[in-house]
């Protein structure tokens, strides 16, 4: 008898690791997905259930509420069921390593998502792992986020090949994503940053292979125009001198002043949560080029998607 043949998981960890069609396609299915939902209670199954019977196990090292809910929702309504960890709560607290970790899950459940901040250690879980495993956010990058932005871009304005997106403030692992994405999808990504905050050089160097990345220091220079304008908080999980980096971004604030640089039909996004009166004040992240709960509602149709493309 031949042995049964042994296949590579799909997993989701960096959008730099997926050419532009698979990216692209998962974006179709999440718009396709959300569409089909039209009228349906939140509770309710989709039609289509590729996670019939399955289980998708959700690892948590902080606190969270839009990639908790939105993949416990995820599992469900394509038929399958959620297992909520914590890092405190598992063998990884006394030390197993995360390798051991990776082979016993991968005993027990079909899927992984995971949201940690030391990136090599999803990196290590993946390569040990024999189901997939979805970044769920690292300190190095924040994939999901990014896929839910794409979609919603694309609901307001069409395809974003060809738009110009400005990020202004922090160098973060959102960030880090939106390189991968301008390059994979094909828009102009203008980044506004302080000195003091420098963008990783692998990213940097990652994004000298196109013309389509670009960085500087003033902000409106990086909104002058721009189709979408984002940031994110100043102050992420895991960062330190809180005071210091406040000082220093002020000057990055997306204010109705910066948004009117922008394109008269410009978005407005921010992951969320917002720091309202730092990064962003009130009346950009309420007013009429908003579009930050569109996002945070796409993070349940793209993760969705990419569920069901990582186990189809």
């Amino acid at each position: 008898m031949n042995a049964p043949l042994k296949t590579v998981p799909r997993h989701f960890l960096d959008l730099s690791d997926h050419d532009s069609a698979t990216l692209k396609a998962i974006i179709a299915d999440a718009r396709r997905r959300k569409a089909a939902r039209t009228g349906l209670p939140k509770g309710a199954p989709d039609a289509d259930r590729p996670l019939d019977g399955r289980v998708l196990a959700m690892i948590f090292d902080k606190q969270s509420t839009r990639t908790r809910i939105s993949f416990d929702m995820a599992a469900r309504q394509l038929g399958g069921s959620a297992l909520m960890l914590t890092g405190n709560e598992m063998q990884l607290a006394r030390e197993e390593t995360i390798a051991d970790t990776a082979r016993v899950i991968s005993r027990y459940v079909d899927a992984v998502m995971i949201r940690l901040l030391d990136h090599e250690m999803v990196e290590d879980l993946a390569a040990n792992a024999t189901i997939p495993v979805i970044n769920g956010l690292t300190k190095w990058s924040h994939p999901c986020q990014i896929m839910a932005d794409i979609q919603t871009f694309e609901e307001h304005r069409g395809s974003i090949a060809g738009a110009t997106v400005a990020w202004v403030g922090d160098t973060n692992n959102v960030l880090h994503s939106f390189v991968h994405a301008a390059v994979k999808f094909g828009f102009k990504l203008k980044v506004a940053s302080p000195r003091e905050f420098p963008l990783d050089p692998e990213v940097r160097d990652w994004a000298s292979t196109s013309d389509l990345v670009s960085f500087g220091t003033d902000p409106e220079a990086a909104v002058k125009d721009a189709d979408c304008v984002v940031t994110d908080t100043w102050v992420s999980l895991g960062d330190d001198n809180a005071t210091k980096r406040r000082t220093i971004l002020k000057p990055y604030q997306v204010n109705q002043a910066l948004m009117g640089l922008a394109a008269r039909d410009a978005l407005f996004m921010h992951c969320l949560p917002a720091h309202r009166g730092e990064e962003v004040v009130d009346a950009v992240i309420d007013g009429p080029q908003s579009v930050v709960f569109d996002e945070a509602e796409n993070r349940l149709h793209a993760q969705k998607a990419i569920l069901a493309w990582a186990l189809s």
